[in-house]
């Protein structure tokens, strides 16, 4: 029995090989094919196209738009300080006040000495008309006559003289009040009362700076400076826009330009030493948020708005041979173009120079996307950021 069990268990593996080596020949028959993975997928949508302003980005100062030393004009004892240090005075404010007396004993003293002088000419007067009346009935010399009119003449000088001495003792007596010539805003008081000052020499008692409007100065370099004359050819425009042309002013602390000012100035020739041309805006400042000394940022527009091509920053890549944009060539393979780019405004970027309106722009799948190879594309479109509040968009 159990030889007659292990001769059929003998019988079958000779079948089951068989049947192993058909399935093996059989698997044998198919092509073994290598299937490449589908292109990625990116997103590609034509530049934005919107109104540019291209702009001057300068570095400037601040200046007061006045600025002046108050000095003692006489010699005296500082008598009192009418003012707190660092306040905003109206002009005419009285800030200062040197010792009056002495300046008061002078004017009446000049003030008599024209008194006297005018009884000295009234009696010479009366004395001429009498030596005119005696003349007329030969009853006085020729002489006499001469004289009293000489006399005349002398005394009228002599009052001239005296009001002229009175005078300057009144304008003297005025320089002891020392008064704010503008509106502006005080430095601290350099003299302390009690001192003497107008010693010999004039004493500078404290300064005041008029700063609204302020003062802003800036410098254009020599390829600046023809940059701007071509656009001003451009747009027919002879001199410079003085009075007109907005320039726009930004803190170190603060974004954009929210600033806006008018160009003031131009200098006439550029500085043969630094090869520079200087300008100065006037900037409004009723808030005094400016204070003169400061270092700001200046954005002047070179002309109109233009049209301009905006894509995302994002998709723009720098390398060492400068800024660049995938776009989407033929037969859907990707295209590396070479650009020169412009202002940014939000998170889009300008493009001046490698773009054309048709061009599509990869602006999804960037690390996907590989100059030469192909990719799956989908139409997508490039949206304008919304109004940022009252804060100029476009940023260098």
């Amino acid at each position: 029995m159990e030889r007659g069990m292990a001769a059929q268990a003998r019988s079958r593996w000779p079948l089951l090989g068989a049947l192993a080596l058909g399935l093996a020949l059989a698997a044998c028959d198919d092509k073994n094919e290598y299937k490449p993975p589908p292109p990625p997928a990116v997103t590609v949508a034509p530049p934005l196209q919107r109104p540019v302003t291209e702009y001057l980005e300068l570095t400037g100062s601040t200046a007061a738009f006045q600025s002046v030393d108050l000095v003692a004009r006489v010699e005296g004892y500082l008598q009192s300080v009418e003012f707190a240090d660092g306040a905003v005075v109206p002009e005419g404010k009285q800030l200062f006040v040197i010792e009056p007396a002495p300046y008061e004993a002078k004017v009446a003293q000049a003030q008599a000495a024209v008194e006297q002088q005018q009884a000295a000419l009234t009696q010479a007067e009366q004395e001429y008309e009498r030596q005119q009346r005696l003349a007329k009935d030969n009853a006085t010399a020729t002489a006499s006559v001469e004289q009293a009119k000489a006399s005349r003449d002398s005394a009228q000088a002599a009052v001239d003289q005296a009001n002229a001495d009175l005078t300057q003792a009144q304008i003297n007596l005025g320089y002891t009040k020392v008064a704010a010539p503008f509106v502006g805003r005080m430095g601290r008081h350099l003299v302390d009362v009690g001192n003497l000052v107008g010693y010999g020499a004039p004493t500078t008692l404290a300064n005041i700076a008029q700063i609204d409007p302020l003062y802003v100065y800036f410098t254009l370099n020599e390829i600046d400076v023809l940059k701007v004359n071509a656009a001003m050819r451009a747009r027919g425009v002879e001199k410079a826009p003085v009075g007109t042309l907005p320039v726009y002013v930004g803190l170190q602390t603060e974004q954009g330009y929210p600033h806006e000012g008018t160009l003031d100035f131009v200098d006439n020739t550029l500085d043969a030493s630094t090869g520079v041309l200087q300008l100065r805006a006037r900037l409004p400042n009723g808030e005094r948020f400016f204070l003169p000394g400061l270092f700001v940022r200046v954005r002047v527009p070179l002309g109109p708005p233009a049209d301009g091509l905006f894509v995302p920053d994002a998709a723009v890549g720098y390398d060492q041979a400068g800024h660049y944009l995938l776009l989407l060539g033929a037969d859907d393979k990707v295209e590396r173009r070479t650009v020169e780019i412009g202002v940014k405004d939000g998170s889009l970027r300008q493009i001046k120079q490698g773009l054309a309106a048709g061009d599509k722009v990869v602006i999804n799948g960037l690390q996907a996307a590989v100059p030469g190879n192909m990719v799956s594309p989908t139409d997508g479109q490039i949206a304008a950021d919304p109004p940022a509040g009252d804060q100029p968009k476009q940023q260098p």
